[in-house]
This record gives C-alpha cells, sequence and structure tokens, in this order.
C-alpha cells in the first residue's frame, strides 16, 4: 500500500498598490467602492491600463453601488478552509450600479434556489477594516448593505502596501525506496541505487532510473561513500518568512562523492563557517544522533533521513576546474 507523505509551503509577499489599486483599497475601509473611468465605461475594480489597448489610464474615480445585480453565479455546496465563507455560498458576477463591468465576489444567498440572475445584492462590510478585498465579506440579498460587528471607521492613513501569505499543500506518495534509504541512513549509510541496464547509480530515494525507465528495488541498491567534495555552494542570507529559524548567513554546497558520479545537492555544511567555503573543499557525512532522529528538524529530511551534512575532514583540497559543472 502506497503512503503518502503531506506538505505545505507558505508564500509571504508585500506588494505595493500603486495609485490606482491603493485608492481601491482605501475607499474599502470607509465602505466605498470605486471604480475608474475608461471612455463612457466604468471598470471595477478600477484598473491601471486600458484592458483592451494597454493605454494607461488617468486616476478618474467613480464611486458605484454598493449595491449591485447578479449577472450570474455557481453554488459552491462545500466550502473549503481557503472559501470566503464556512458554509455554502455562491459566487457571482456582480454589476453593481454605474459600474460597466462585473465584480467577482461571494454571495450569502441561503441556498441555491434562492439565487437567480438580476438577484439585487448588497455588501457585508466587516467591522474592522484594513484595506483588501475581503473588508467586503460576502454580498447579500436586498437593497441595505450590513456591517458585520462593530464598526471602526476609514483608515488614518492611504493603504499603500499589502502584506499576505500564499500556501500550498502537496500531497506526495512515498517510494519504498525512500523508507529504505531513511533507515539506512539511521545506520550511518547512504543508500544508492544501481540501474541494471545503463549501470548509472543514483541516490535521493526515487526508486526508478529516469533514463531507462526502470524501476529499481531492493537488489538494486548499493552503499555510497559517504566523504566526497564540494563542487558548488551557495551563501545564503535569511529574510524573515514563516518557519525560518536561521538569524545569520548559511551555506547550501554541492558534494560530489567519492569514485561515484553522484552528487547530493543543497546540503548544509556543519562547523564550517560560510566564508571559508570553496570548490574542491574534502568533506565528510555527518550523521544525527539518535536523540536527534526523534526530533523531527534532526536530518536533511526525505529519503536523506538522518544525514545533518557534511563538515571538512582534514584532506588536501582537490584541485580540478571541472568541479564547478558538476552540480547534477
Amino acid at each position: 500500500m502506497t503512503r503518502f507523505a503531506e506538505s505545505t509551503i507558505t508564500f509571504p509577499y508585500k506588494r505595493s498598490l500603486g495609485p490606482v489599486v491603493g485608492a481601491f483599497m482605501t475607499a474599502l475601509t470607509d465602505k466605498r467602492i470605486l471604480g475608474i473611468r475608461n471612455g463612457k465605461d466604468i471598470l471595477v475594480p478600477p484598473m491601471e491600463w486600458d484592458p483592451t489597448t494597454g493605454a494607461e489610464l488617468a486616476p478618474d474615480f467613480v464611486e458605484v453601488g454598493p449595491v449591485g445585480t447578479v449577472e450570474s453565479w455557481t453554488w459552491v455546496p462545500t466550502p473549503s478552509v481557503q472559501h470566503p465563507l464556512q458554509h455554502a455560498f455562491a459566487f457571482a458576477l456582480i454589476r453593481l450600479d454605474g459600474a460597466t463591468t462585473p465584480l467577482l465576489h461571494a454571495v450569502d444567498g441561503g441556498s441555491s434556489e434562492r439565487m437567480v440572475e438580476g438577484l439585487r445584492v448588497a455588501p457585508r462590510w466587516r467591522g474592522t477594516r484594513v484595506g483588501r478585498i475581503d473588508d467586503i465579506i460576502c454580498f447579500v440579498m436586498g437593497e441595505v448593505p450590513e456591517t458585520d460587528g462593530g464598526d471602526t471607521g476609514a483608515a488614518q492613513e492611504p493603504v499603500q502596501r499589502m502584506d499576505y501569505h500564499a500556501s500550498i499543500t502537496y500531497r506526495n506518495p512515498v517510494p519504498a525506496a525512500t523508507d529504505r534509504a531513511v533507515v539506512a541512513s539511521r545506520n550511518r549509510r547512504l543508500l544508492g541505487l544501481r540501474c541494471p541496464r545503463c549501470e548509472r547509480v543514483y541516490a535521493g530515494g526515487k526508486g526508478y532510473c529516469p533514463v531507462d525507465a526502470v524501476e529499481l528495488g531492493p537488489e538494486c541498491e548499493v552503499d555510497l561513500p559517504t566523504v566526497g567534495t564540494i563542487t558548488n555552494f551557495a551563501i545564503v542570507t535569511p529574510v524573515s518568512y514563516p518557519g525560518q529559524t536561521e538569524t545569520e548567513p548559511f551555506v547550501r554546497a554541492f558534494v560530489l562523492l567519492d569514485g561515484t558520479d553522484v552528487v547530493i545537492g543543497y546540503s548544509p555544511v556543519i562547523e564550517l563557517p560560510a566564508d571559508e567555503v570553496r570548490v574542491g573543499q574534502r568533506v565528510a557525512a555527518v550523521w544525527a544522533s539518535p536523540a536527534e532522529e526523534h526530533d523531527q528538524e534532526g536530518g536533511m529530511g526525505g529519503a536523506w533521513g538522518s544525514l545533518l551534512g557534511w563538515m571538512p575532514n582534514g584532506e588536501p583540497d582537490i584541485d580540478d576546474p571541472d568541479l564547478v559543472n558538476r552540480i547534477f
């Protein structure tokens, strides 16, 4: 039975909004919705350029709505955690009064039977508004806007920047070769797989040869050397983001294992200052202790298991100009 591993990646963003989108977001804090004039048309949300010609639009703002008419809709019977409402609702294209283009937003319609084209809807405003599109929680049926809870009033300063996190969750199958490689790492072994056709050796626990499309089972396993040479490296200056624990510049190195064509990439270096790392440096594997193996941070993770990284082994550097070309 295939085992799956779930991972979530979060990306922080800081976006400068500019004079057009910034004005739109600032107006939302005052419970006003702005469009921008484009000839005879009023575009909502306002755009910086004509969507047809690409010509820059003058910031000629027009207040619209806040009431509007549903032009089309689709029902969401089972919302996910990323949806704006946690009960069944509709996504709808709403043409606000005075606007030419419709606005896409959520409608708290109660049931799909109550949703019809031509339905009049009004915004449900968030009590505390910060200058984001979800300052409008959703639209509700009728002509009268609502406010959820207390009302903190408009922003004291123009909204110029948007900070937010985008995240995505992956659920990937874990090959049996990966599990075997992790077990081997607890015994201080680097496990490789040799293709019976092309004789290439692979590491990383994928369990197949990408050249010959051959599945590589336990009979293909070989022990790899635990010493090697740094071929390339990058010095990373840490910035603040969710989950970042580093505070000082750190290195991610590529290590060519002795007597093989196997390069282990993006590896940490141990007891080696960033400004002392160099191409050709000889290194040996460093393994997590039994106590660290029980810590989720105890090792490089994935098929590398208990491998913490690499540290100098005291041998003379390798002087080979071709080393810098070995990253795969």
